[in-house]
């Protein structure tokens, strides 16, 4: 292979039309899980507490109903497509921003290959039998980070880093500027609106769940009690636990279905 003949083979492959395809497959795996995950937010917010409220947790409700095993089958291989697509974004993408943009751009999406890649595995691990069905006992990542060198810092710029995507997301969202990854006609008319509130819903929801992560991370380096830390599914316990928890618990619950729905939206009209 002549050198440079890779990256023109990553942009060729990124242009082709296939690639749409690999990419609404992927985003109705993501809005099925996310729909999931507002089902299980919503249950947790009338006083359900036996699953977990995040991915994991949906993977393995999706697990449990009929034919659930080629559903979750399903997802792993849709998010695993959403990884690819993301891959070569971080590889050759974004060729219409330069500089700085293009850099955030494709470190973005290589972040995003992480979270598919790990929605993924969590998947198979439930439809192999290898993943757990109830609550487990995992230690936290904030504890192994805790155990390194300067771990508590450590621990603390997670903490904002997890914060920052999250403060993003509801920036996204507000400002609807996810209007950009789908088609202009997809937008217009009746449903289009209704698109709109949808992903203006679900961004901002999903971002006050992430910087409920992020506080966690931060009171765990701050109390230098990593336990304290968790997901998402510990972030809405947190808060279901304060007053006016389950009305914020359950508006959170009806943002992760409107994200959902919103990606199948997405899915239909996008435009890369």
């Amino acid at each position: 292979m002549t050198p440079g003949s890779a990256p023109s083979a990553a942009r060729a492959v990124d242009q082709h039309p296939a690639m749409d395809y690999v990419a609404r497959a992927g985003l109705v795996a993501f809005g099925v899980v996310h729909v999931v995950m507002g089902w299980l937010t919503l249950q947790l917010a009338f006083g359900d507490r036996e699953n977990k409220a995040d991915s994991t947790g949906a993977v393995q409700e999706l697990a449990e109903q009929p034919f659930g095993g080629a559903i979750v089958w399903a997802v792993a291989v849709g998010m695993i497509l959403l990884a690819v697509w993301q891959a070569i974004e971080a590889a050759v993408g974004h060729r219409e921003d330069d500089g700085t943009t293009r850099l955030r751009k494709r470190l973005t999406s290589l972040g995003k290959v992480v979270i598919y890649l790990a929605i993924a595995i969590s998947a198979i691990k439930v439809v192999t039998g290898s993943g757990s069905s109830k609550k487990d006992g995992t230690t936290p990542v904030s504890v192994k980070l805790m155990d390194l060198p300067m771990g508590q810092i450590i621990v603390g710029l997670v903490a904002l880093g997890i914060a920052a995507v999250g403060v993003y997301l509801i920036y996204k969202g507000a400002t609807q500027r996810f209007l950009k990854d789908i088609e202009a006609g997809g937008a217009s008319g009746r449903v289009g609106t209704a698109y709109v509130w949808l992903g203006t819903v679900g961004y901002v929801a999903k971002g006050v769940a992430i910087v409920g992560v992020g506080a966690l991370f931060g009171y765990a380096a701050v109390t230098h009690e990593p336990k304290k830390s968790g997901g998402i599914d510990e972030a809405l316990l947190t808060v279901l636990d304060q007053p006016f928890g389950p009305v914020v618990t359950a508006l959170v619950g009806a943002g992760f279905v409107a994200f959902g729905l919103f990606c199948f939206a997405w899915a239909r009209h996008i435009d890369r």
